[in-house]
């Protein structure tokens, strides 16, 4: 089975509600926690998998991880695409903006009219690189200014100057701004949610600790989010939630102080545990194995085919049998 099939095998068809509404809106769910779906589009002549990726709200690693037999910057007129846009919601509250910075992925909860159905709206983003790791926690936004000058830190001027290509104190607004049109300031000193001059890295992790967005997305949030926003920054690798009686996980590769750790599969137990509760399906934990070892960012079917011989499985006694031995055996290699 191709890539492509085994994407869109797990994608039902859009809601036709969702159809109606803007690139990465979507009614929340009833019961449940999936959004979107997965499509494949055909490229055209001078189509990027970037130019693809931006027409559904999708970024630079996303696009990449769905279709690693493509070249990102001429994958062939006619070549079929996947587009995988189909997300679990992350964990937290479901209000004002949700950062999962593993996910490169912002999550927006608008206020929602009386009368109308909520509303979420997710967007790709770029997060700290190694070194200029992005803050997690609670925050607020303060205000919001359009057309920003930047002002490099001192320890980018410094860089600059070993290289012998000193930089400026401040860059005024215009095409070289690399803040783009737009800053969202967050009630953490030097961090802000902003645009860029130089969209075709959005959804990679680039930046010196800052949001960065595409500049439509940003331009869209500008204009709506109001001061005083709660910002809530995650760092979750792992999501498991239900899409009716379906059960799904998605696994992106660890960032930051998740980075060389030895029990993300114990982690991601621990997550399917939280959204199990008290129900006990039967889980295929295998599927789940292979998604933490394999974060291809693509949404997993976990559940085994229900047969009348099928045994309620012990989550953590599942976890004793057979992770444990696996990751004592890694620790001892390491070591």
């Amino acid at each position: 089975m191709t890539m492509a099939a085994m994407l869109l095998s797990l994608s039902p068809a859009l809601h036709a509600d969702d159809s109606k509404l803007p690139t990465g809106h979507y009614y929340l769910p009833e019961n449940g926690e999936v959004i979107g779906e997965v499509k494949t589009v055909i490229a055209e002549k001078d189509d990027t998998l970037i130019d693809i990726g931006r027409r559904h709200g999708l970024g630079f690693e996303e696009m990449q991880r769905a279709n690693p037999e493509l070249g990102m910057w001429y994958p062939g007129e006619g070549a079929e695409v996947v587009v995988p846009a189909r997300f679990i919601l992350p964990p937290g509250p479901r209000e004002g903006l949700v950062v999962n910075l593993s996910e490169l992925r912002l999550y927006y909860y608008p206020p929602t009219p009386e009368g109308e159905r909520p509303i979420v709206e997710t967007y790709p983003i770029s997060v700290g690189r190694e070194g200029f790791a992005t803050p997690q926690g609670t925050f607020k936004t303060t205000m919001k200014v359009k057309d920003p000058a930047w002002s490099p830190p001192q320890s980018m001027r410094e860089e600059a100057a070993a290289r012998g290509e000193p930089a400026p104190t401040v860059v005024p607004p215009g095409p070289d701004n690399p803040l783009g049109r737009h800053a969202i300031l967050l009630n953490i000193p030097s961090y802000l949610i902003h645009g860029t001059n130089r969209p075709d890295g959005v959804g990679m992790r680039v930046s010196r600790g800052c949001i960065r967005m595409l500049p439509e997305d940003i331009e869209s949030l500008y204009e709506r989010v109001p001061n005083g926003t709660q910002v809530t920054l995650i760092n979750e690798p792992f999501k498991a939630g239900w899409d009716e009686d379906d059960l799904y996980v998605q696994s992106y590769p660890l960032l930051g102080e998740k980075e060389g750790s030895v029990e993300p599969l114990i982690d991601a137990l621990q997550v399917l545990a939280d959204v199990l509760g008290d129900r006990n399906p039967p889980v295929d934990y295998a599927r789940v194995r292979e998604a933490v070892e394999l974060p291809t960012g693509r949404l997993q079917a976990v559940l085994r085919d229900p047969t009348p011989e099928a045994k309620p499985v012990d989550i953590y006694r599942e976890l004793d049998t057979e992770a444990t031995v696996e990751l004592a055996h890694r620790i001892e290699t390491i070591s």
